[in-house]
């Protein structure tokens, strides 16, 4: 990742702006919401890949920002939805997608069928990830 952070250095303009977008493993809520309300039905459990990807791209931020390559100029978190019409289809995804990030346990996947099946009709499930934004300036 030094490398990469290198390489932009190198390539962007001077003061230009690097955008630093990517989800943060944070034990993301799972929940069930519907036109009546949001319930909580668990949480997914985050990976050791995950983590030590976030460790490791923290690390490389902070060592640009130490080498004076790059200046923090903003930094927001803020929740990205992702929605599935039944449990069945969000087990799809994550068993598929998100296979070397997160993992939902039987005990979660039990819950999370249970609040679903007595939800409004209109209910979908929706894991809430946590994002991260940061502006960097080139010094």
């Amino acid at each position: 990742m030094v490398h990469a952070l290198n390489e932009i250095h190198r390539v962007l303009v001077p003061n230009g702006t690097l955008i630093d977008l990517r989800p943060l493993a944070d034990r993301w809520q799972i929940e069930v919401a519907s036109s009546r309300e949001i319930k909580e039905a668990g949480r997914v459990t985050d990976l050791t890949i995950g983590l030590e990807d976030d460790r490791a791209a923290n690390e490389a931020m902070a060592w640009a920002e130490a080498q004076k390559q790059f200046a923090r100029e903003q930094e927001e978190f803020f929740p990205l939805f992702y929605y599935w019409d039944s449990p069945n289809e969000m087990k799809e995804f994550v068993d598929e997608e998100w296979v070397d990030f997160i993992t939902v346990d039987e005990d979660t996947w039990k819950n999370i069928r249970s609040t679903w099946v007595v939800a409004n009709a209109d209910a979908r499930l929706r894991v809430r990830a946590k994002m991260l934004i940061t502006r960097w300036k080139k010094i």
